[in-house]
């Protein structure tokens, strides 16, 4: 997950706690969304 907000950092300019919230809103988005997908996204994102 830290790569990810490396790259939020650097290609969007985003602070790390802006790219730390934008992660939780996709990741809450996606399960919320695909609840069958929840593992996945828990491994992927961490499971904060």
């Amino acid at each position: 997950m830290n790569e990810i907000i490396e790259r939020l950092q650097s290609e969007a300019g985003l602070t790390e706690e802006q790219a730390a919230k934008t992660l939780e809103v996709i990741k809450n988005y996606v399960i919320e969304k695909f609840p069958m997908l929840e593992g996945a996204v828990g491994n992927l994102f961490g499971n904060n």
